[in-house]
C-alpha cells in the first residue's frame, strides 16, 4: 500500500484523538485556540488554506466572531485581527514563517502543526501539535482533515458520528462510474466550499486529473456548460434545490451523500488514489511538487 492508502484510512482515530485534545484544551483554559468574539483570520498554503476556509466560514457561522481565512502570500498585512491562526502540516512552509515573523510582537499568533521539530514552533505565540496526523505523502490527507476536526471540536460542532461516517466513506464502494470520467467538478456551500477546493486539488495532485470547484449556487453561472456524459458533479452536503436535477439533465453523472461532508472527502481521497493507481501514477510523489514548499533566493 501507497502511504497516503494508509494515512486515508487511518483519519477515523485521528479524528477521534483531535476531538479529545480540543477537549483538554478547553478543559486547561490557556487560550491557545481563539475564544468567542475575538476577530481572527486563519492562513495556510495549498490544502490548509482550503481548511482554513471551512474553519472560517463554521467559526463566523456559530456566531463564534468575525473570521476571514487568506492565503499566507496573500494576508493584508495592517488589517486589525485579535489572532491569526497559521496551519502548516510541515512547518517549514516560507509564506507562513515569513507572515509570522511580520506579525510578531503585533497579532498574537497561534500554529497547528504536524512536526514539533521545525521553525514554526519558535515562530508563534502558540503552537498545536498533531504528530499523530504527521504524514510521509506529498499529497496531504489526514493532517488536513484531523486539523479542521480540531477546530469543529473546539466549536461545539463535532461528534463521534462524524467518525463513524469516515469509517463509512472508507468501507462503500466508490460510486460506479467515476474512473472512466474525463473531468470532475465539486460544488460546496458555507463551510463545503473550502471541502470542494480541497476534493479539487487532491484530484490533480494524486491523479492529474481535470478539477474545477465552485460555490454551488455559481455552478449554474456558467460553468455548468462543460457537463457532458462524461463528467461528474459531486456536491459536498445539501444541494441548492432543483440542481441536481439541472446537472442530470445534461447526461452528466451526479454525485452527493448523506455523510457528513468531512467524511465525504474520504471518498474523493479514495477515488483520487483510485484514479491514480487506474493511471500508473504513484500517488506518494505527484509530479512537479515536495512535501513543503521552502523559498530560496537563488
Amino acid at each position: 500500500m501507497s502511504f497516503v492508502e494508509i494515512e486515508t484510512a487511518s483519519q477515523p482515530e485521528c479524528w477521534r484523538r483531535a476531538a479529545e485534545l480540543a477537549a483538554e484544551l478547553a478543559e486547561s483554559r490557556a487560550g491557545v485556540l481563539p475564544v468567542a468574539g475575538e476577530r481572527v483570520a486563519i492562513v495556510g498554503c495549498g490544502t490548509s488554506f482550503y481548511m482554513a476556509q471551512a474553519y472560517a466560514a463554521l467559526r463566523e457561522g456559530a456566531g463564534q466572531g468575525e473570521s476571514d481565512a487568506f492565503a499566507a502570500s496573500e494576508f493584508p498585512i495592517g488589517r486589525a485581527y485579535d489572532r491569526v491562526v497559521a496551519l502548516t502540516r510541515s512547518g517549514t512552509t516560507t509564506e507562513v514563517l515569513d507572515l509570522l515573523g511580520r506579525l510578531r510582537g503585533v497579532t498574537r499568533t497561534v500554529a497547528v502543526t504536524a512536526d514539533p521539530d521545525t521553525p514554526v514552533m519558535t515562530c508563534a505565540d502558540d503552537v498545536v501539535v498533531l504528530d499523530f496526523a504527521d504524514e510521509k505523502s506529498v499529497v496531504q490527507t489526514r493532517f488536513a482533515t484531523t486539523a479542521l476536526t480540531l477546530f469543529r471540536a473546539h466549536l461545539g460542532l463535532h461528534t463521534d458520528a462524524v467518525a463513524r461516517d469516515a469509517e463509512t466513506a472508507l468501507a462503500e464502494p466508490l460510486p460506479e462510474g467515476l474512473l472512466d470520467c474525463t473531468q470532475f467538478t465539486f460544488l460546496g456551500r458555507g463551510w463545503t466550499v473550502g471541502l470542494a477546493n480541497e476534493a479539487a486539488l487532491k484530484m490533480k495532485e494524486a491523479s492529474l486529473s481535470w478539477t474545477e470547484s465552485y460555490p454551488a449556487m455559481e455552478y449554474r453561472h456558467g460553468p455548468i456548460s462543460i457537463a457532458t456524459d462524461t463528467t461528474a458533479t459531486w456536491m459536498f452536503g445539501t444541494a441548492p434545490e432543483g440542481l441536481s436535477q439541472q446537472l442530470l439533465a445534461t447526461g452528466a453523472r451526479w454525485v452527493e451523500s448523506d455523510l457528513d461532508p468531512l467524511a465525504d472527502l474520504v471518498r474523493v481521497q479514495r477515488l483520487a488514489i483510485a484514479r491514480a493507481a487506474a493511471r500508473g501514477l504513484d500517488p506518494d510523489s505527484p509530479r512537479h511538487l515536495t512535501r513543503s514548499v521552502v523559498l530560496t533566493d537563488d
